[in-house]
């Protein structure tokens, strides 16, 4: 390992992580008065920036959008030229900039103030002329970037993102904002599979297989193996009363028994586990992991609906 490309290295995170801890001393009433007028703001959360500030607030936007903050991305070279028409009379307005005195964001702000919008500046110079112009400042200055020029955006572009971060934190425990409110803007992703999925939309996909307590061993063999779960069910009046694996059927074999007089209630397992519908199907995969077991019975009001199997949860991409 090249002991010059380490050290460089560490230098960066170190001289990041010291502006992060910076942060912490700008934690002040600017900070509390931003959040509350994004918190009862009746329009959406207008972020705009111009370079790295110009990416920073994208990333912002979409942590806002999808922790219940209704956000739109205005790019400030952009606005002055016919995009100013995204704010509306209601929005909030974010401005991200380094040195707030970039001429994008000069000729930007006098339209905020003839249309009444609150601006928030989240600015790495508290002298400059957005800080001076915004209703409320959130203080990121960095003393150093961590380019060994002191020129590219790092330590401030990190800091400005972190910031976001601790607005976005604050909005999410106002709001009293749940991991089920945040599925419903992630339908698609895993997160939001674990909290919405539920057995019911999984087991309805796959065969019933079932058998009779009188039921004859070939006939069991025969379900089994047509319904491709490795499992059926024992069912009496429309209740599961036992259960038969393929496992179960091996051993049988294995230890010699004429099987020919035997019926399902003779190798059944009593009382198998069973889970409803409703239930989530990571609780479901849960249960299956913590009895190592690979299907379970879908039972509503003690009748047997289905199975569902531990692969129709994985491949959900649920683990």
């Amino acid at each position: 390992m090249n002991n010059e490309i380490s050290k460089l290295a560490i230098e960066t995170l170190q001289l990041e992580a010291d502006a992060l801890r910076n942060l912490q001393n700008f934690i002040d009433e600017g900070f509390d008065e931003s959040v509350n007028v994004i918190l009862n703001m009746k329009g959406r959360l207008v972020v705009t920036g111009i370079g790295k500030s110009a990416i920073v607030a994208q990333k912002i936007v979409a942590t806002m959008n999808s922790t219940g903050t209704p956000s739109v991305f205005m790019h400030a070279a952009d606005a002055i030229h016919g995009d100013l028409g995204i704010i509306q009379p209601d929005d909030v307005v974010l401005c991200i900039s380094k040195s707030g005195n970039t001429p994008e964001i000069s000729v930007l702000i006098p339209f905020l103030k003839m249309n009444g919008n609150k601006l928030i500046a989240l600015v790495g110079n508290i002298d400059s002329f957005l800080a001076k112009e915004a209703d409320y400042v959130l203080n990121c200055t960095v003393e150093q970037e961590a380019c060994p020029n002191n020129l590219a955006p790092t330590c401030s572009s990190t800091a400005q993102m972190a910031m976001g971060d601790a607005l976005a934190s604050c909005l999410i425990s106002l709001r009293g904002f749940t991991s089920r409110d945040f599925a419903k803007y992630h339908p698609g992703g895993i997160l939001g599979k674990r909290l919405y999925v539920k057995v019911e939309d999984l087991y309805k996909f796959n065969e019933k297989p079932q058998v009779s307590e009188d039921e004859c061993i070939q006939n069991v063999i025969l379900e089994i193996s047509g319904k491709c779960l490795g499992v059926t069910a024992v069912v009496k009046e429309g209740r599961v009363v036992g259960a038969i694996t393929d496992g179960d059927l091996r051993r049988m074999l294995q230890k010699g028994i004429d099987y020919t007089a035997l019926k399902a209630k003779d190798i059944m397992t009593k009382t198998p586990k069973t889970i409803a519908p409703q239930t989530l199907a990571v609780e479901a995969l849960d249960l299956m992991r913590k009895k190592h077991i690979t299907n379970i019975f879908v039972v509503d009001n003690e009748q047997y609906l289905g199975v569902i199997h531990i692969h129709d949860i994985l491949k959900e991409g649920i683990f």
